[in-house]
């Protein structure tokens, strides 16, 4: 029996695993390759140059791999890459990139994105995020592992958000976000750290006392972003050296100034 609906649009180009499954009335277009047992639901528009990984899901009325809405795109074949795992909830749409920047959005593994979720061009997500009803990301946004946005979310063009970092509802967000900060409000503003989070992915006390002690250097001593960044390089962290080191290596790479 096979496992595409019979209403189903598959270009005959289209590499599908054997175990994939696409429900009726979905239009998958000829450059598209998706990975083993990916379910694709009903009415699901994939297209593009998409390359999806295995064991996601896709649920009905999504729009994966359309052009870059970006009035610099001419046609290039630039590319949009999925992991695998993901939950894509409904009405999400996914462009792909741009020649202007890397040519490739990507999304990593394990995501659940809900409804109305949309990923503009070149957005670059890691894995373990998960994006609540109608989290917005504008073009050449870089979201790092186990991010949180949560609902009706709108983060600005070349924006970063840290790794854990957690961002609040309706918060519009114009400059980045450091990683494991708990950001809210509009403007955005830190609201100290993402430590519920943070415990559930089994940090340590020590871990988390190193990341409250450089929250409290860069937001709480009064320093400017340089004096932080070198305030930071003379803070070892303890057991917490790592998560020390992954805040001043965010700070080194912001390019937005970061939220206050």
């Amino acid at each position: 029996m096979s496992l595409i609906h019979r209403t189903a649009i598959v270009d005959p180009a289209a590499q599908l695993d054997a175990s994939v499954e696409v429900g009726p009335y979905s239009i998958i277009g000829p450059h598209v390759v998706i990975g083993a047992r990916t379910v694709v639901g009903p009415h699901v528009v994939i297209e593009g140059h998409t390359s999806i990984g295995e064991d996601n899901r896709f649920f009905q009325f999504s729009s994966i791999g359309a052009q870059p809405q970006d009035k610099k795109w001419a046609g290039e074949p630039t590319r949009l890459e999925i992991g695998h795992r993901n939950t894509i909830r409904e009405f999400c749409t996914f462009n792909t990139g741009t020649a202007q920047d890397k040519g490739v959005t990507r999304l990593g593994d394990d995501n659940w994105m809900s409804a109305y979720v949309h990923l503009a061009h070149d957005c670059q997500v890691g894995s373990n995020t998960i994006f609540s009803n109608n989290a917005q990301l504008a073009g050449h946004v870089e979201v790092g592992d186990f991010a949180i946005l949560s609902g009706f979310a709108g983060v600005h063009q070349f924006c970063k958000i840290g790794a854990h970092a957690f961002v609040g509802m309706y918060t519009s967000l114009t400059q980045d976000v450091p990683p494991f900060v708990l950001v809210n409000g509009n403007p955005a503003a830190a609201r100290g750290v993402n430590v519920e989070g943070i415990k559930r992915r089994g940090f340590s006390r020590a871990q988390i006392d190193a990341i409250r002690a450089a929250y409290k250097i860069v937001y709480r001593n009064g320093l400017t972003l340089e004096e932080a960044k070198a305030a930071l390089l003379g803070f070892d962290g303890g057991d917490g050296a790592a998560q020390v080191a992954a805040m001043r290596d965010f700070l080194g790479v912001a390019t937005r100034g970061i939220v206050r």
